[in-house]
């Protein structure tokens, strides 16, 4: 399994920059690759990558893995488009300090992807959490992320008790 993942990551970096077809929803250019429909190899890369830029905390480069107006519901917030997607994400940064985030594959339909996800942060006050959630994913035909609902939970935790360090 190892080798697999290592795998679908080298192949991933091959043509995750790759960029063509214009969409015909809207006026961008790109295409993010893996594109629908999705097989469990490539819905297997876009929960890796999803995985690593989210780690990458950088809400422009998050945000470009979405359409121009990609919807999001996010806990209790509702997010629309990528400006709103880089204010929510630089906000989210702010308050979730030493955030580190981890991904698994859930299931998969042609367009679609569903994941499961625990992640942990520290608060301005030193306080750690462990946030437990689900996420479904609905994707463009240039597989662009349109849709992200996100339902989380979190858990205070002592520091003694982080997973991911």
């Amino acid at each position: 399994m190892k080798i697999f993942k290592q795998i679908i990551l080298t192949v991933g970096f091959l043509t995750a920059g790759l960029a063509s077809a214009q969409s015909s929803s809207n006026t961008q250019t790109e295409k993010k690759y893996p594109i629908p429909p999705f097989t469990l190899e490539t819905a297997l890369q876009k929960v890796q990558y999803a995985e690593d830029a989210w780690n990458s905390k950088d809400p422009v480069k998050i945000s470009k893995a979405y359409t121009i107006d990609s919807e999001w519901r996010n806990r209790d917030k509702f997010v629309n488009g990528r400006e709103e997607i880089v204010k929510f994400l630089s906000d989210k940064w702010k308050k979730e300090l030493n955030y580190k985030l981890k991904k698994e594959y859930w299931a998969h339909t042609d367009n679609r992807i569903a994941v499961r996800f625990e992640y942990e942060y520290m608060d301005q006050k030193g306080n750690w959490f462990r946030a437990y959630g689900n996420e479904n994913w609905e994707f463009d035909e240039n597989g662009l992320m349109a849709k992200r609902y996100a339902s989380i939970n979190d858990l205070p935790i002592k520091e003694s008790d982080r997973k991911f360090k």
